[in-house]
């Protein structure tokens, strides 16, 4: 029986770079997008064609306790069970936070942490059945130590990784690993926002010397899903040596 994962936010970046390391490991999977889905169908046909793999698109949004519900339960439907989980999905919000909205506030809070909260608790019951499973985030190093004008961000993250020590201690006994990936500068669309200069003075300041590509966080991913289920509740970060 092939190995299923489903992925949240995969039609770009960090997620559709996952989706295509998972499809090429012969992973049956489960993706999503909230608004890209001519993009997210296009992947999946991809990577059926190139790998074989069977892959089911959903377009919705993660912060939506409905939509993840549906998600969660079609994909159990039709490949029976979920063996990975990566919550991938989330948005940022730059500027300073006495600016910032109640209304744009509670939407980086549903995107970027509660569709964290609502996935993992929809897949702990056919883990713990199955005594085995993995769950990672797709976390930031924001989350370990706080960025100006991204407070909002950095709380979500930092509640990630929280969320991932106290459920890893928790899902242990059943043979579940939950992990999360604090990612330095990632060359996605999330950093389109740079100029030329400011890319090159960011990646002055990492001391690999440049952004990780996508491929890269998404070979990362992959390593923690293989790992041995006794890596559990670990906030790994992933910059290059940066923080």
């Amino acid at each position: 029986m092939n190995k299923t994962a489903l992925i949240t936010g995969a039609s770009r970046g960090i997620g559709a770079a996952i989706a295509r390391k998972f499809g090429s490991c012969g992973y049956n999977l489960a993706i999503c997008c909230h608004n890209s889905i001519d993009k997210l169908q296009s992947l999946a046909g991809e990577l059926h064609n190139l790998y074989g793999v069977e892959v089911l698109c959903f377009q919705g949004d993660v912060g939506d306790y409905a939509f993840a519900q549906e998600m969660v339960q079609k994909t159990l439907a039709h490949f029976g069970h979920i063996s990975v989980l990566i919550n991938n999905a989330g948005i940022s919000h730059i500027g300073l936070l006495g600016d910032m909205s109640i209304e744009e506030w509670n939407n980086i809070v549903s995107t970027n942490l509660t569709s964290v909260f609502s996935f993992s608790k929809l897949v702990i019951p056919g883990m713990v059945e199955a005594k085995s499973g993995r769950i990672i985030q797709i976390s930031s190093v924001w989350g370990n130590v706080g960025a100006s004008c991204e407070v909002a961000y950095s709380a979500c993250k930092g509640g990630i990784n929280s969320f991932t020590k106290a459920l890893g201690k928790e899902l242990a006994p059943s043979g579940i690993a939950v992990n999360a990936i604090a990612c330095g500068v990632i060359d996605t669309d999330m950093n389109k926002c740079f100029d030329e200069d400011e890319r090159r003075e960011l990646a002055d300041e990492i001391p690999a010397g440049r952004f990780a590509t996508a491929d890269e966080a998404a070979d990362m991913a992959y390593s923690v899903a293989t790992a041995p289920a006794y890596l559990t509740g670990q906030i790994i970060t992933f910059d290059g040596g940066w923080i």
